[in-house]
């Protein structure tokens, strides 16, 4: 990837930057400052200029999983590092090198483009690169983490670039070491590893159903996934450019079979999914639904009428606005269900 070489050393810096357009929200939000990360090369000098003056300090990428406050002190990262790259294979794999400020969906479409299948299930998730593994995004029953075969970052502790191997990224379910510690990488590079021999994954149910009159479900290409999973996404999900919104709000949350068995005898309808051994996931859109939420507005904020996973802003809302609307959905789940939902956006 040679994007880096002709990039300037030090990036350009903006005083009181709008955000409006670097959070699918939508919030108006300002940065005190802000640096346009193009090249990875520039982060060590940054880090250190931020370091020396002891100023607070974030990335952010897309704005596709955050909710901003008003007003960001200190110095933002925006990250666009570009390039993608096919590094080679091996007898099972194929490498794929990717810059941190690269579009989501636009690089899944280029690895079907290349005749590269297996990210399919994640098209139309909006978002960097870069942001992907700090979430471990997810959908229709694939994550990142089983494509992901090492991360190059910044280690803003030692400064010095790391390579880190997919273990070391503790990938759990919309969970990373990065996520749990968000100021000691920054992401610079991911590289995928997608396997040579392709199998269809369209058990999920949603895609399922799309799927129900194909006789032969064995020669469903990964063009047809990813055009129905587009399809799926566009018909449940409001296109930020129209509704601000970050997709999912709240993760699906796990519970223990028993805790399961003891729902389902009182909610004989409740949605669940397999889960890890003795664990059962349950569908937190159903949850909040059965709760009166769906289609509710409150205020400016409310909660989307085709999916009641899906706070909006109807327009002027606040990242006030939409915490205290998560916070009644969360109270009357955890008094009606006995679950608690945790949300899944990163709150700054």
């Amino acid at each position: 990837m040679n994007s880096a070489q002709n990039a300037p050393l030090l990036p350009k810096l903006t005083s009181n930057m709008g955000l409006k357009h670097r959070n699918t929200f939508g919030f108006e939000a300002y940065a005190e400052l802000a640096y346009e990360i193009t090249a990875a090369e520039q982060l060590p000098t940054v880090v250190a200029d931020i370091q020396r003056q002891n100023l607070s300090w974030r990335v952010l990428g897309g704005g596709s999983n955050v909710i901003l406050p008003s007003a960001l002190p200190g110095v933002t990262l925006l990250m666009n590092i570009p390039g993608q790259e096919i590094l080679g294979s091996d007898e099972g794999n194929t490498f794929i090198a990717v810059g941190a400020g690269i579009n989501w969906h636009e690089f899944v479409a280029w690895t079907l483009e290349q005749n590269l299948p297996g990210l399919e299930n994640l098209a139309l998730i909006p978002g960097t690169v870069g942001a992907a593994p700090i979430q471990n995004i997810g959908a229709y029953g694939v994550e990142i983490a089983d494509y992901i075969d090492s991360i190059e970052a910044f280690d803003t502790g030692t400064h010095a670039f790391v390579t880190l191997p997919k273990e070391a990224c503790r990938f759990a379910y919309r969970d990373s070491y990065f996520k749990q510690h968000p100021q000691q990488y920054i992401v610079t590079k991911v590289v995928f590893k997608i396997p040579k021999t392709w199998v269809p994954r369209i058990h999920y149910a949603d895609l399922a159903k799309q799927f129900i009159d194909s006789k032969d479900k064995q020669n469903v290409s990964a063009q047809d996934i990813f055009k129905a999973v587009c399809a799926i996404r566009t018909h449940k999900l409001p296109d930020p450019k129209v509704i601000g919104n970050a997709g999912s709000f709240f993760q699906n949350p796990v519970v223990a079979n028993t805790k399961f068995e003891a729902l389902r005898e009182q909610f004989p309808e409740i949605v669940s999914y397999p889960d890890r051994e003795g664990m059962r996931k349950l569908a937190a859109g159903w949850l909040i639904d059965q709760c009166g939420f769906k289609g509710k507005t409150v205020g400016p904020v409310g909660v989307y009428q085709k999916q009641a996973l899906v706070l909006v802003n109807h327009g002027g809302g606040t990242a006030k606005d939409i915490l205290a609307l998560a916070q009644s959905i969360q109270d009357k789940v955890l008094n009606v269900f006995g679950v608690e939902l945790e949300i899944e956006p990163n709150i700054l």
